[in-house]
């Protein structure tokens, strides 16, 4: 199906690919990785005709369909049902010449219109709107936002709407960028789905690992200017590779030893005349060993967040809060949150339910319209938000951005912190303009935690993140000492990060039970069920009216109902707030030596018992607290 025969090619003299061969058959689902900038877009480009080769090339089908998604997203005045449409090309060109051809009385023309219309038939031409809306559905595209014109949305969502016209176009050869880098989590497992069952060939970019367990059944990686395909996913990749690298190691020091073995003789005997033709035999033997190279592994991306100082529980309390941007026009409402130190918490919800406004909320780059937001008075919150890139001045390094936030450091100490993020000093005194993706991403991360924050708030951190980088950041993230909120459609960094998950749905954000697999479920269930009142046609105006209405006060009389409760735990978690305050001061004065040489015995065992007694104190308070919150949650779940 796909060949690539000695193919080399190179760029500004750099070679990217040399002399590589590989052959992928019809029907292949495979992941194309690699470090970013080994050439993986140069290879679909390469694919697609767009840049010619030094040597070799890439042989397909004559009459072989390609579509590719592309890097800039579509726009106009055509909608999305329009676009995803007009991408199958025969079907739009069939439609046009059965269109001309309408009124014609001409026997030959009326032969042809008869052909094309069977043609149509065959390409099942009919239910192409019903597949498009599916494909536009399933990418986060309800009725009305389809019929919208394209320039009305975001550069993301046009991006969706690409991908869903090169799923539509049905093509013999799918080449797919990263199409997961502007999909929320609902989309990414929808389109997981969706390539499962493909009957074609594609090749997948990404740096998804979950994505890539799912998705496809091959590898093909590109290393050190040279391409091997794998069987299996990436799991099977990485664990296959490794054991190559292995064996490549030990036959490369066997090889060494041999060597050494051959020339010790040579040096020895070559000036015998009983030895010097078997001398000159071992070293016919050394020049015809083909060096075997040892396996060098790639460095380890580094990725060290400052861990921050403990503080008392909670860090940030959220009371029946009510949250957006256009007044009267809430998207987040009746929202009752806590969080704490230990927490890890990654938010589930599709693109437009909230997720970032309460993101924004948390980092207090945004103020409610109501409720209540209380958060320690010394807490100290980063926020990586999913614009954070546009932040960076391309002209400056790494240092001069620290130094704007680090004012009072020496440059060695903006150098040692950048250091903790794999930014070497070559790399700290680099242009920001002319560092890669995931060395712009360290210098971000740099930045956004320079103050050793309590809370990480984390919106999308992994786009355009390569496979190492993201998972540096997943160990640096489980490493890290304070909570963090997470906000990702990589599955693999939200299962492996988070310990709770929030669902942002509905106008509100409450506690999901389960894990990503009951997500992935609870979709399912909820595309079903969506389906099938479909179906039958949807409900009476009125009485969904009606419906509201008496949710809505049902709503407020439980809200009523669960304040005494309410009450109990924020009075709880004040009286916990004191004692862990009376405790810390304790702490430092037990633990400065002046205490031991200017207070009397009598006063230092008076401390040590007010230590004691503290200690006993805050027991009975986290009691007491668990006790509340525990019957705050029950009432919460009975009211649910």
């Amino acid at each position: 199906m796909l060949s690539f025969r000695d193919l080399t090619y190179r760029i500004a003299g750099r070679v990217l690919l040399d002399h590589v061969s590989a052959t992928i058959p019809a029907g292949h689902k495979v992941g194309l990785v690699g470090r970013n900038g080994t050439g993986k877009s140069t290879l679909f480009r390469i694919i697609c005709g767009e840049l010619q080769t030094e040597t070799g090339g890439v042989e397909l089908p004559n009459d072989c369909k390609i579509a590719k998604l592309p890097q800039e997203p579509p726009g106009g005045s055509q909608t999305p049902i329009q676009y995803v449409l007009a991408a199958d090309t025969e079907r739009e060109a069939l439609l046009a010449e059965a269109e001309e051809l309408e009124n014609s009385t001409s026997m030959e023309d009326a032969e042809r219109i008869a052909t094309v219309h069977m043609r149509l038939a065959e390409i099942d031409a009919h239910s192409a709107p019903a597949r498009a809306a599916v494909i536009l559905a399933g990418l986060g595209f309800d009725e009305e936002m389809q019929n919208r014109p394209l320039d009305s949305f975001s550069g993301g969502w046009r991006m969706r709407v690409a991908l869903a016209g090169c799923l539509f176009s049905n093509p013999d050869l799918l080449l797919l960028d990263e199409p997961t880098n502007h999909l929320d989590l609902e989309a990414s497992l929808w389109l997981e789905g969706y390539l499962k069952s493909w009957p074609r060939t594609f090749l997948l970019i990404s740096h998804d690992r979950h994505f890539l367990n799912s998705a496809v059944e091959h590898i093909l990686h590109i290393d050190n200017t040279k391409l091997v395909l794998y069987r299996g996913n990436y799991d099977d990749f990485e664990t296959e590779r490794r054991l190559r690298m292995e064996q490549q190691t030990a036959l490369a020091q066997r090889q060494a030893e041999q060597r050494k073995h051959l020339q010790d003789f040579v040096d020895r005997f070559r000036a015998k005349a009983s030895k010097a033709r078997q001398a000159q035999s071992r070293l016919k033997m050394l020049a015809k060993m083909q060096p075997i190279a040892a396996a060098v592994e790639d460095p380890t991306v580094i990725f060290r967040l400052p861990d921050p100082e403990e503080l008392p529980p909670p860090l940030i309390v959220l009371d029946n809060l009510t949250a957006g941007y256009v007044p009267d026009k809430p998207v987040l409402r009746h929202v009752d949150l806590r969080i704490d130190m230990e927490d890890r918490i990654a938010m589930l919800g599709a693109n437009g339910n909230g997720k970032s406004t309460l993101a924004k909320i948390l980092a207090g780059t945004l103020k409610p319209q109501a409720g209540q937001i209380r958060r320690s008075g010394k807490l100290r919150i980063g926020y990586f938000a999913q614009d954070q890139d546009e932040v960076l001045d391309e002209s400056r390094t790494p240092v001069d951005h620290l130094a704007d936030l680090m004012p009072n450091a020496t440059v060695e100490q903006l150098r040692t912190r950048l250091g903790g993020f794999g930014l070497t000093r070559e790399k700290a005194q680099t242009a920001a303009g002319k560092l890669s993706g995931g060395e712009r991403a360290r210098l971000l991360f740099a930045m956004v935690t320079h103050h050793a924050p309590h809370l990480l708030i984390l919106d999308e951190p992994t786009n355009h993140l390569d496979m190492d980088t993201r998972d540096a950041l997943v160990q640096a993230v489980n490493e890290f000492k304070g909570a963090v909120i997470l906000v990702s459609h990589d599955r693999h960094m939200a299962e492996a990060c988070a310990d709770r998950f929030w669902l942002v749905a509905d106008g509100t954000v409450k506690d999901f039970d389960g894990d990503l697999d009951d997500y992935a479920r609870y979709l399912a269930d909820k595309r079903r069920a969506a389906a099938t009142v479909k179906l039958k046609g949807g409900g009476n105006s009125e009485t969904s009216a009606a419906d509201r209405k008496a949710e809505r006060k049902q709503a407020a009389a439980a809200r009523q109902a669960l304040a005494p409760l309410r009450i109990a735990v924020q009075s709880a978690e004040k009286a916990l707030a004191r004692l862990n305050a009376e405790k810390m001061q304790l702490d430092a004065t037990l633990a400065d030596p002046d205490t031991y040489t200017t207070m009397t015995p009598a006063k230092l065992a008076e401390l040590q018992k007010q230590h004691g007694e503290i200690v006993r104190k805050i027991e009975a308070a986290e009691e007491t607290w668990l006790e509340a919150q525990a019957k705050l949650e029950e009432a919460q779940s009975e009211a649910a």
